[in-house]
């Protein structure tokens, strides 16, 4: 009877990329869904199902009279495990559409950030430059803290929140990504 050694045969996982695969790239997918009690809940089901995360979620009604919703996802994963999330999604009956933006061509993303720093002297001032150079825009103002309006890419937003941690950051609450295509070219 002959032994198998363990390091002979490794196993891989299903979730890590091994040598002979292709990277892992970020997507973000643009889905229109029916406006209807469920959906958000079978879509996340897929990712969850399958251990694939969600980097990014955001979802509201986009057409009232058609009664539609819009979904945008960022997510990660190779060419193979993109191709197969779209592919589940587009089986989903309440799906009209589902594009993926990154290799669909030319498109726009932001997000929205409000964060709250609290620090009094030097730090406060700095936190009022820096915030100018990020084009941040103080909602809230009191003696000790202030909130920032921050718009823009998700690593434009992450600097600022970089920036912030020194000088007292305290809170962030995110929106999320949103993403539309540029020019003629429509989901």
């Amino acid at each position: 009877m002959t032994k198998t050694s363990s390091t002979s045969k490794k196993s891989q996982s299903v979730y890590a990329p091994s040598a002979l695969h292709e990277e892992s790239s970020s997507h973000t997918l643009a889905i229109v869904v029916n406006n209807e009690p469920g959906v958000l809940a079978r879509i996340v089901g897929l990712f969850t199902g399958r251990g694939y995360n969600i980097d990014s979620l955001t979802v509201a009604e986009t057409n009232h009279e058609e009664n539609t919703s819009r979904i945008t996802i960022v997510c990660s994963g190779t060419p193979a495990v993109i191709e197969q999330i779209k592919a589940q999604i587009k089986q989903v009956v309440s799906v009209k559409r589902v594009r993926d933006l990154t290799t669909f061509g030319p498109h726009i993303e932001r997000e929205l950030a409000l964060v709250k720093v609290i620090g009094s002297g030097e730090k406060r001032i700095e936190a009022l430059r820096i915030a100018d150079v990020f084009r941040a825009r103080p909602l809230d103002s009191t003696l000790e803290s202030f909130v920032f309006e921050i718009t823009g890419t998700t690593e434009k937003i992450d600097a600022f929140v970089a920036l912030m941690k020194p000088l007292g950051l305290k809170d962030v609450s995110r929106t999320g990504v949103a993403a539309i295509s540029r020019g003629l070219h429509s989901i």
